[in-house]
């Protein structure tokens, strides 16, 4: 049987995202794993209803969500973050070199990021999560890991119940 060529496996990147939203989410994760040992997700559903755009796990288990905004306007449309912080320790907005860091709540974590790396600007506080929630969590993240990588396998698998 011949390999399956890049074009047949199945992506793994949300096609929904600008291509500046994709840009500034591979350098944060890229950043991210090189300067904090975390292992990031993309696009991750939550228990709310809400899918955060990067949701990271440190080498202590601390949880730290990025939500990207590409454009001034895609910050002012968007309010759903306050609901992203019940599902980590740090929150953060990260955006391109070109936005303005001023548009973002001073309260809240800021990174910057483009195709290649990313830089914190603003350190997010601390609000650890209780460890119930963050049980849930972590077992949300290990299924969700199990099952793109099932995907990315057996692209033709289906869905099982």
């Amino acid at each position: 049987m011949a390999e399956p060529t890049p074009r047949e496996l199945p992506s793994i990147v949300d096609l929904r995202q600008s291509p500046t939203a994709l840009r500034v989410q591979r350098g944060v994760m890229r950043f991210l794993r090189a300067a904090y040992d975390f292992c990031c997700y993309a696009e991750v559903p939550l228990a709310n209803g809400r899918r955060a755009d990067v949701l990271g796990v440190g080498p202590r288990g601390e949880i730290w969500i990025v939500e990207i905004k590409s454009s001034l306007i895609d910050f002012q449309v968007d309010q759903k973050w306050p609901h992203y912080k019940d599902f980590c320790d740090r929150f953060f907005f990260a955006k391109p070199p070109e936005l303005d860091p001023d548009i973002f709540p001073a309260s809240e974590g800021l990174m910057v990021g483009d195709g290649h790396d990313a830089a914190i600007l603003r350190m997010a506080v601390e609000e650890p999560l209780p460890g119930a929630r963050r049980k849930a969590v972590m077992l949300k993240l290990a299924r969700l890991g199990a099952d793109r990588i099932h995907t990315l396998m057996d692209p033709d698998g289906g869905n099982f119940p």
